[in-house]
């Protein structure tokens, strides 16, 4: 069986081809398990969560283990950590143990850089990037390379971590100290943190802009207020997975102030043709992502696929 470690995970996966593959794999109205979703008590820290999400297709069986625990980062750890195990779905072999942190990363801003190909405007320039964790720049460099962008904002509670991250990028990113100036200057906005009070608030978010909503993964979390819900075009990756996890939308439902039937549409709906995506150039769209096990089989397998072309 192939080992691939972090460094070699991310070196088998580039945007422009990932996202084609989700596209075509969401096309095909996939049938997408559900994933096991364990709350692991802890009596002195955040409870940890451990994740089973397994998938499958024609030429593939997929598993990932993952493992995420809140604290990891204030010693230095990420918050989560994962495998994933691909296998033929022909013999059942095992085919590679890939690095499941560096997949996910890749994975998830692939997909968010899916959906803004359907719902962000064309010449969508201004970049906002909240929080600046594992996941801050593959969103960005994801985001990159379906849109246009020329400017780069970064804002992080902790401006070290910010700082950081702004190391990694070039001439275009600035780091930003007022987030509702911030949210109002900005085409997207992509939010990954974990944070428990909403950061972009609907009285900041201009018309047209495309809110791409990360974090939050657990229903007592959110990223946005009840105010950019009620009044936006909402999308999720899937359905069933959103209506059990997506905090920003679960807590407004709860709220009374809006419902899970107004999602207009979600990934498989939107690469399918069955909705058109973005209608105006002033509409304000929110994509609301938590993951399927769907994305990590696509990248996992199209991983294999490039390392034993």
């Amino acid at each position: 069986m192939n080992i691939f470690d972090e460094r070699l995970t991310q070196d088998l996966l580039d945007y422009p081809p990932l996202i084609e593959a989700l596209d075509l794999a969401f096309k095909d109205d996939p049938y997408i398990p559900v994933r096991q979703h364990l709350t692991i008590p802890k009596d002195a820290a955040d409870d940890a969560t451990l994740l089973l999400m397994p998938a499958w297709n024609e030429a593939y069986i997929g598993v990932k283990l993952a493992t995420i625990h809140p604290e990891n980062p204030e010693n230095g750890l990420p918050s989560v950590h994962a495998s994933y195990l691909l296998k033929s779905a022909k013999t059942g072999a095992n085919l590679a143990m890939l690095d499941g942190a560096a997949l996910t990363r890749i994975r998830t801003a692939a997909t968010s850089a899916l959906a803004a190909q359907y719902l962000a405007r064309d010449r969508a320039s201004t970049l906002l990037m909240i929080g600046a964790g594992a996941l801050s720049l593959p969103l960005i460099e994801a985001h990159c390379s379906v849109r246009p962008i020329d400017r780069i904002m970064l804002w992080n509670r902790g401006a070290e971590r910010g700082r950081l991250l702004l190391e990694k990028l070039d001439s275009r990113a600035e780091l930003v100290t007022d987030l509702d100036v911030a949210v109002s200057e900005a085409d997207i906005i992509s939010c990954a943190t974990l944070s428990s009070v909403p950061l972009v608030r609907g009285e900041c978010v201009r018309p047209g802009t495309h809110v791409d909503l990360v974090g939050a993964y657990t229903p007592s979390m959110r990223e946005s207020d009840a105010q950019l819900i009620e009044h936006s075009s909402v999308f999720v990756d899937t359905r069933m997975e959103a209506a059990h996890e997506a905090g920003d939308l679960i807590q407004v439902a709860r709220e009374g102030r809006w419902t899970m039937d107004q999602i207009l549409a979600d990934l498989p709906d939107l690469c399918g043709g069955r909705h058109p995506g973005r209608q105006t150039e002033d509409e304000i769209t929110v994509f609301k992502s938590v993951g399927a096990s769907l994305e990590d089989l696509v990248a996992a397998s199209l991983a294999y696929e490039r390392f034993i072309a």
